[in-house]
């Protein structure tokens, strides 16, 4: 399972461990993921993503789900967000017209 956020595309940094002599050793720093069950207003159904701490603050912050992924980068997020972002453009141009 790849340790990447499925909404940012955040993934593994690389840096260097340093001891008090100096010495620098490689290291990684993995992002914060945590799996999150998601609700969209649009398609009235919940959604199970793996995501970072940072990710759902700022999900939290734009609105919701929805208002999120309309707004995402399609090169940033996952093949499974991706679909859940067109399912949800598809769903909110239909009831455009309708409105």
């Amino acid at each position: 399972m790849s340790r990447r956020c499925e909404l940012t595309g955040v993934g593994p940094m690389v840096g260097h461990n340093v001891s008090h002599s100096n010495i620098k050793s490689k290291r990684r720093f993995l992002p914060a993921l945590s799996p999150a069950t998601l609700q969209s207003d649009a398609l009235g159904q919940s959604f199970r993503l793996r995501i970072t701490n940072a990710a759902l603050r700022t999900l939290d912050f734009r609105g919701g789900l929805d208002a999120f992924l309309i707004k995402a980068k399609d090169e940033e997020l996952s093949p499974r967000a991706l679909k859940i972002k067109r399912q949800v453009k598809a769903k909110l141009a239909e009831q455009a017209p309708a409105a």
